[in-house]
């Protein structure tokens, strides 16, 4: 559990927007919900351009916090080929009346030998190499290698070239790993520049973990797959999951958001994949381990047991106690739950939208 207390800071254009605070953050982060990312983040059928789409309302609205007049000063766009190219940045900017300056565009590609991923290279890079820039990166973080790598990439150059860097405004769908990275390059880039102003991090829906095996299903990617134990996760994405519970028990909250957009069938092959392994192990998976896994933790548990575990004690409480009760109920109902019947639901659901892109 991430040691800090999340605030309500207020809604921006139907997006919710939450501060996570504590006395050793560098760092600014955040977490934003709205339909969109909800969405997206719940469902592995959107896909395609809807998949950029999705998250458009809710970066617009997290540059409207961040510049209430639209026009408090320039920007650059650092794209992390090709995973940034899901964030609409640049279309947010535009939207909200920001000059984006320059764009930047550095790619970071797996190493694999034998079938195994041994380590990163870039492969490419555009640097315009100025000084106070301002960068906005959108990319998933699960490790946060390939930020790191990338990131070291960036301010060394501008520091060879005499460049200097302002601030980085980072949008991610990324897990708790982000933070303990951003607040150490927070201190690299401070000692490098000395008007460096730290980093304004949003994260969409939530703050997640990262699997450390293969979890409850046998199935689960370990530094890949996102869940919710340990992490910080918005009510009202709760709120969203519970409300449709066939989306709980997905294999994570991304699939691979590269190929979901641009290589739809290989995206909705995972997602098969997921769903037929479901199928396979239902009856040696234990349903009610599932769900403690899936909303991280085990319960059923008491109403103030449930806001210290996740990390919801110290914002408004309305609407609370409705969704510790639903998340409850679900317990109570998970040992009949058929996950025979869940997978093969799923499994035609997904065959059918997969095939128009075979």
């Amino acid at each position: 559990m991430l040691n800090a207390s999340l605030q309500y800071v207020g809604l921006q254009q139907d997006t919710n927007i939450y501060e996570l605070q504590s006395p050793q953050f560098a760092n600014k982060y955040f977490i934003i919900s709205g339909e969109g990312s909800r969405r997206l983040m719940a469902s592995p059928e959107v896909i395609g351009f809807n998949s950029y789409l999705a998250l458009l309302p809710e970066t617009i609205a997290a540059l409207r916090f961040l510049f209430p007049s639209g026009s408090e000063g320039d920007v650059d766009i650092m794209t992390i080929l090709r995973g940034g190219l899901n964030y609409p940045v640049e279309e947010a900017c535009f939207k909200v009346g920001i000059r984006v300056r320059d764009m930047h565009f550095v790619s970071c590609e797996r190493i694999v030998e034998d079938n195994v991923i041994t380590g990163l290279d870039i492969k490419y890079e555009k640097l315009h190499i100025n000084s106070g820039r301002t960068l906005i990166i959108g990319d998933i973080i699960a490790t946060g290698d390939t930020l790191k790598m990338c990131l070291d990439e960036v301010v060394d150059r501008f520091r060879r070239k005499g460049g200097s860097i302002r601030k980085i405004i980072f949008f991610t769908i990324g897990g708790t790993r982000a933070i303990s990275l951003m607040e150490r390059m927070n201190e690299r880039f401070s000692a490098i520049f000395p008007e460096f102003e730290g980093l304004e991090c949003f994260f969409y829906e939530g703050i997640f973990s990262v699997y450390r095996d293969k979890g409850v299903s046998g199935i689960n990617v370990p530094d890949i797959d996102f869940g919710w134990n340990g992490g910080v996760i918005a009510p009202e994405f709760r709120k969203y999951i519970l409300d449709r519970p066939d989306a709980l028990f997905e294999k994570c909250i991304i699939y691979d958001g590269g190929a979901r957009r641009y290589e739809i069938p290989e995206h909705f092959r995972e997602v098969l994949e997921y769903w037929e392994g479901i199928l396979e192990r239902a009856d040696s998976i234990d349903p009610l381990a599932l769900v403690s896994e899936k909303l991280g933790y085990e319960g059923p548990v008491d109403y103030e047991t449930w806001l210290a575990e996740t990390s919801l004690g110290t914002i408004p409480q309305e609407g609370l106690k409705e969704l510790w009760e639903k998340e409850q109920e679900l317990f109570r109902k998970a040992p009949g739950l058929s996950l025979k019947a869940l997978a093969a639901r799923r499994i035609k659901e997904i065959t059918k939208v997969s095939k128009q892109y075979e």
